[in-house]
């Protein structure tokens, strides 16, 4: 990866007059550093010795999402997730049946996401959509700009975070607008697919150059800045410590990492930072019982201490695998890679336990747990997967 940047800095200049717009740029930068464009080659895989019992439940194909990082989101024994093409399905959590699938007739960017009994998706155009959860549509509300993370709900207030750095507090029963928030940002930052967490009536967003916010969820009123990461360097692609990726909240902290950066741990009622540590990340961390898992920008995983920041295990051998953010599952944990594996780890030591392959498609950012036992993952071919752990 540092021999790429040297590389990405030399042709910065160049760059800069080939791309039409700043936009551009951060585009075209976000995916030849982390996306489909990487020239980093990835590790080979190692034989591993299998412990746990994985196995594919189901797959469904819904349209190509190459462009962009969706999510899908349970509710009820039902999975709902969406394609870039505007395709939004139900699927039944055991078998995969179909319950319904309607399109959208809107180019889907951001999605799906879930509150207040709404489904709830953000387009290209900047719209936000908001289905029941019977496929029917409620309303559309228009924001200032592209969505490129899930909308989500809480406290009768629709959260949305906007590509220009803004984020809108709708109202839930008619999508009118309750507040904005906005801040000025760098010339040059990452695109990236980073939302917000909304936990106890509070907002937590990332942002370009390190800086974690809470807000309240009822006006949009900041509770407290922190400063995740200092921008360090000579050259502004140096300089670029954006938090790329979604903080997680576990009881009294909420945990958040920055590229280029650290990964800390902030007190939620005072802001303050209770450790940091030298582990940058693009796509993220999970924590659950006590622990902090963590995906390094090269692909390692790494197991801390939820309030030191101490390490228990660091696992290297998915290096340039350009892996997703870890996901907890009872004993295990679990990443998907570019190839389309996902691979499973003792949470105890971060060992191999076992690993299973989709499609020879990225596996999106973002998997998700459906209790201890049951995985749900997208690809950047539009596939969906539920994996059965034993």
């Amino acid at each position: 990866m540092l021999k790429f940047l040297k590389l990405v800095m030399l042709i910065s200049v160049f760059a800069l007059s080939a791309c039409s717009s700043i936009t551009d740029l951060k585009d075209d930068l976000s995916e030849r550093m982390f996306g489909r464009e990487s020239t980093e080659t990835p590790s080979d895989l190692n034989v591993i010795k299998t412990t746990a019992n994985v196995k594919m439940l189901w797959s469904k194909h819904l349209g190509d999402n190459f462009d962009f990082d969706l999510t899908a989101v349970t509710d009820n024994g039902f999975v709902y997730a969406a394609s870039a093409n505007g395709e939004l399905v139900k699927l039944n959590v055991n078998d995969g049946k179909q319950a319904w699938r309607i399109n959208t007739g809107e180019p889907i960017s951001g999605g799906v996401g879930f509150g207040g009994n709404l489904l709830l998706l953000g387009t290209s155009k900047g719209y936000v959509l908001a289905y029941d959860l019977s496929g029917k549509l409620l309303w559309k509300s228009k924001v200032s700009s592209q969505i490129l993370s899930a909308p989500k709900a809480d406290f009768g207030v629709v959260v949305v975070r906007c590509v220009d750095s803004r984020i809108f507090g709708l109202n839930v029963a008619d999508g009118s607008r309750k507040w904005v928030y906005e801040r000025a940002t760098p010339a040059l930052s990452l695109r990236s697919s980073a939302g917000v967490a909304l936990d106890g009536g509070a907002a937590y967003a990332g942002f370009a150059g390190g800086k974690l916010i809470a807000l309240r969820v009822e006006d949009g009123k900041v509770i407290w800045e922190v400063s995740v990461a200092q921008p360090k360097g000579t050259t502004e692609i140096e300089r670029i410590a954006d938090i790329t990726s979604l903080p997680v909240v576990d009881g009294s902290l909420v945990y958040a990492v920055a590229y280029q950066g650290k990964v800390a741990a902030i007190d939620r009622a005072s802001g303050r930072v209770a450790w940091a540590r030298d582990i940058p990340s693009y796509t993220g961390l999970d924590a659950e019982d006590a622990k902090v898992y963590v995906s390094h920008s090269s692909s390692a995983i790494y197991a801390l201490d939820y309030s030191t920041g101490k390490t228990f295990w660091r696992q290297g051998d998915l290096k340039e695998r350009r892996i997703t953010a870890p996901l907890p599952m009872g004993s295990l944990i679990a990443v998907g890679d570019v190839e389309g594996y996902i691979h499973f780890l003792s949470r105890e030591d971060g060992n191999f336990s076992a690993r299973i392959q989709t499609e020879k498609s990225a596996i999106m950012p973002q998997m998700l747990a459906v209790g201890s036992r049951t995985l749900i993952a997208q690809t950047r071919k539009g596939g969906i997967y539920a994996i059965s752990i034993k």
